[in-house]
């Protein structure tokens, strides 16, 4: 029976999660209910006699009938209690009690003694401070013993501002649970960790079974075997076949039970309706973590979905974490570890490049294009249905391994898009990402079961706001990986051009110029009959002028010498000036790294400082202009994160709330006068204006507001009429006013007309909000008129958003030179457009229910910007996945996250 049909109370679903601990394991947390009590009573029996000592202040031995009902029974509102379950186990409790009504709790929680020291402190207060503000309560307190420095460490390290107090033996702590700057970073500091270290355990095993090794070379359990023995893996390696006493030549095992050393990860190789079978083993058997290579789950459609869902709820309630299901698999080319759990045969060589592919299919490909470049990977992860782990999973890991310097994504969907922005935009200062996101133009229906319909204005502002490098297609990865794994970045976009064919180096020149590097002088041509000596002295001159930031070596061969020996005197002359500038070649047709321009590491792969070659020029230029934005991207401030100092966040909610209060639609636009007054509370001032119903009013309107005047009907931009359009933008008189009035009345059937003052006159601009249901909250910004609209020029940037954010914002439609001075016009005040969207953006933060906003026009003088129309539409907060207490991604979140 579902543990909410079994709970007297209102049982609060949403905060049941699946959370990752510091050791990288997984634990399911749930509200309490009364069916717990038998389990409650056997969790309380195995702890140590020291900890519920320091727990209950004495020995406390049994759980009395009395005790037991009331620890199992809450409210979940003024007493709220939490289990952590692994399988059907209780191994931590947390709860509080709210003290008399008031706005504060007392917080307390207990861990089983094998389970201490795991991060399950950190986690529950995390959730349990969130239950609690949903509720009112603002402050936790707690009573810990002077000797329990565990618990005392949890509520220090918390990033609260805790007040302590000491009377005989016994600390009383105090403190706020609103999130602060602190709270949140450490927080996510703990987040990063755990979710590497459960990739690192992934990705480290000790021991591998294979669960469905075959004796069919047809079948893909004896592919998986073969690659993994060939790989040469450091650990053993149990076959799992019930009918062969031997795969491959080793032993098998007729189950995973019956395999008498642990097993860290299993591989699966089964058919899909033999799952449950293989789970319930591989949970007795206590795997750390599964890679399901098996298909027919969610990407056999609806049928399948179901199983998937088991499979992962399971997996993760027993501490797994789980790859795929329809995964190529995961290799590591560690020497330590030399782990090939894929379908793939030919593996690259030992590299500093990590790689993750949602895509199964494309994996066998990708490995071997890779391993044809010359380009070497540190780690390798097909994620298949992605029903577990994720990209955003191997960022965490990426982000503090020390093995890879380089990040490679081949994506379909975003599972929380949010949160990659916030991993690759940190990730991304110190590790360059380079993405191919398919789907751009078109979803196919085979990839219907891991892709959902993102907005290409979103999927472009989050890559360029995160400084992820885009690129079209897989080729253009390896080519700019190539260039990011072996060369160093460039500090400028001043490139040379040297070579032995003016027409070749030309075509270099002309691809730079179109991707707006700058050239370093005209191209040098060393002659086609120069020697190898000529081009490296010509190779050394460029490389040591300060003039130059990047050089591009174009090569023909001559007849009369082998252009291996120009290979390596092209090489020979990098490393003698240092490698502290980037090389990219076109060179002896070939691509990837040669042998005479690779630097080898110690196992013989391309090591860093290798010249990557490309099969023409406009590919090396390509590869070469990425790395320079990006280089630009990663140097430049990052800037912080603003508020306005004069908001008034409270009304603004209520107002919202208010409104939503009196309507059942999903949807709803506020008035004109409620836009103008949520608008007022973040500093936002239209023009000012009045409503009107009569010509009189309008001339009455107009009189108190002064002269010139507007009329102007709610909803529309402005009122616009060919033979009149001289009056709209000068109504000066009480007549010009009373015969726009009417002539408005004629035009529109809408009702709400108002008279509106003039602002001064400006360049007109909108700036936008919408909630993108798979990326989150956009504010966009734009030139007003109908070339902007129908060009689409338009610039997109998600909150929230860094003071840099909004000035780039500002700056980034096509059109924005006109704002800056165009012809010699007087630049307009972009520090108030700035100041603009900066308030619009901490309305979407602190008001969600903000769903769409149009402040249009804006008038954008060299003095300052006014807004003079706006509209807001307000509706139910969307579903927000990174924000709240960590927790995994919901197990329905991929399939219904546009729905929510």
């Amino acid at each position: 029976m579902p543990a909410e049909e079994q709970d007297p109370f209102d049982y609060p679903r949403d905060w049941e999660a699946d959370v990752v601990l510091s050791d990288g394991g997984t634990v399911h947390l749930r509200p309490i209910v009364p069916s717990d009590a038998d389990a409650l009573l056997a969790f309380h029996g195995r702890m140590s006699e020291r900890t519920r000592y320091l727990r209950y202040f004495g020995a406390y031995p049994q759980i009395p009938p009395k005790d037991l009902k009331r620890f199992t029974t809450v409210d979940h509102h003024d007493r709220v209690a939490f289990v952590a379950l692994l399988g059907d186990d209780i191994v931590a409790v947390a709860r509080y009690e709210r003290i008399d009504g008031g706005p504060s709790a007392e917080v307390a929680f207990v861990v089983e003694d094998r389970h201490q020291s795991r991060g399950l402190g950190p986690i529950f207060l995390e959730h349990l401070a969130a239950a609690a503000r949903e509720v009112g309560i603002e402050r936790f307190t707690a009573e810990v013993l002077a000797e329990n420095s565990a618990m005392l460490g949890v509520f220090r390290a918390a990033g609260y501002q805790v007040a302590r107090e000491m009377e005989e033996g016994v600390f009383h702590l105090e403190f706020a649970i609103d999130p602060t700057e602190e709270s949140v970073a450490v927080a996510r500091s703990r987040e990063q960790a755990a979710e590497a270290r459960s990739v690192h355990n992934l990705l480290h095993p000790r021991s591998v079974a294979l669960i469905g090794a075959s004796t069919d070379p047809d079948k893909i359990g004896y592919a998986v075997l073969g690659n993994l023995l060939r790989a040469g893996f450091a650990g053993p390696v149990f076959p799992v076949n019930a009918e062969h006493r031997s795969v491959r030549g080793v032993r098998a095992y007729a189950s995973v039970l019956d395999i008498p050393d642990p097993v860290d990860l299993a591989v699966v190789a089964v058919p899909a309706e033999h799952m449950d079978d293989v789970m319930d083993a591989c949970l007795a058997k206590g795997v750390k973590a599964l890679v399901v290579i098996s298909s027919g789950f969610s990407d056999a459609g609806p049928d399948g979905e179901g199983a998937e869902r088991r499979l992962v709820a399971e997996a993760r309630a027993h501490g797994m974490r789980v790859v795929g299901p329809n995964a190529l698999g995961v290799v590591n080319t560690d020497p330590a570890v030399r782990l090939n759990a894929t379908l793939a045969p030919k593996l690259p060589g030992r590299g500093r490049t990590g790689f993750f592919s949602q895509s199964g299919a494309l994996g066998t490909a990708i490995l071997a294009d890779a391993a044809a470049r010359g380009l070497g990977l540190s780690t390798f992860v097909s994620a298949g249905n992605r029903a577990d782990v994720s990209g955003n999973d191997l960022l965490q890991y990426w982000e503090t391994d020390p093995a890879t310097d380089v990040v490679l994504l081949y994506l379909e969907s975003f599972g929380n898009p949010r949160k990659f922005a916030r991993l690759a935009r940190r990730l991304g200062r110190v590790k360059p990402i380079v993405a191919v996101k398919s789907g751009r133009n078109a979803v196919l229906p085979a990839l219907a079961a891991t892709s959902v319909d993102v907005d290409e204005a979103s999927v472009a502002a989050l890559f360029e706001q995160a400084g992820v490098i885009r690129v079209e297609s897989i080729a253009q990865l390896f080519d700019t990986a190539l260039l990011l794994a072996h060369q160093p970045l460039p500090r400028g976009g001043r490139v040379a051009v040297v070579g032995n064919s003016s027409a070749i180096g030309v075509l270099a020149a002309d691809a730079a110029l179109g991707q707006g590097l700058e050239l370093a002088g005209a191209p040098v041509d060393v002659g086609v009959s120069a020697g190898p000596g000529a081009l490296a002295a010509a190779v050394r001159e460029q490389l040591r002028g300060d003039h130059v930031d990047a050089l591009v070596v174009v090569f023909v061969p001559p007849l009369s010498t082998p252009g291996a020996e120009y290979a390596r005197a092209l090489r020979d002359a990098a490393d003698e000036e240092g490698g502290a500038k980037p090389i990219v070649s076109t060179f002896l047709a070939t691509e990837g790294i040669p042998a005479e321009l690779a630097v080898r590491s110690g196992d013989g792969a391309p090591a860093r400082g290798s010249i990557p070659s490309y099969p023409s020029p406009e590919r090396a230029v390509l590869a070469l202009a990425r790395a320079t934005r990006y280089a630009a991207w990663r140097s430049a401030p990052q800037g912080q994160l603003v508020r306005p100092d004069d908001v008034d966040v409270d009304t603004a909610r209520d107002l919202v709330q208010t409104r939503l209060s009196d309507v059942d639609e999903d949807l709803v636009e506020l008035t004109d006068a409620e836009a103008v007054h949520l608008l007022s509370c973040y500093g936002i001032e239209i023009a000012p204006h009045q409503a009107v119903t009569s010509g009189d009013e309008a001339v009455a309107a107009a009189d108190e507001l002064g002269y010139p005047v507007a009329v102007k009907a709610t909803g529309e931009r402005w009122w616009r009429r060919p033979d009149l359009e001289g009056v709209r933008l000068d109504l000066a008189t009480a007549e010009a006013v009373r015969a726009a009035y009417a002539d408005l009345v004629a035009l529109t059937e809408v009702a709400d007309i108002y008279v509106q003052r003039m602002a001064r006159k400006g360049i007109g601009c909108s700036i936008g909000l919408r909630d993108d249901p798979s990326f989150g909250t956009l504010v966009s910004f734009g030139l007003s008129g109908v070339v902007s609209d129908l060009l689409g020029d338009r610039a997109y940037r998600a909150v929230p958003l860094t003071d840099v954010d909004a000035a780039a914002l500002v700056r980034a439609p096509k059109a924005a030179p006109l704002l800056t001075g165009y012809r010699g016009t007087e630049p307009a005040d972009l520090d108030a457009l700035a100041d603009l969207v900066l308030r619009v953006a901490a309305l979407a933060e602190d008001v969600p229910q903000v769903r769409w906003l149009a402040l249009e026009p804006i008038l954008a003088a060299p003095t300052g910007a006014q807004a003079v129309g706006a509209r807001v539409k307000v509706g139910p907060p969307p579903s927000r996945q990174d924000s709240g207490p960590r927790r995994l991604r919901s197990l329905t979140f991929r399939r219904t996250e546009l729905a929510e």
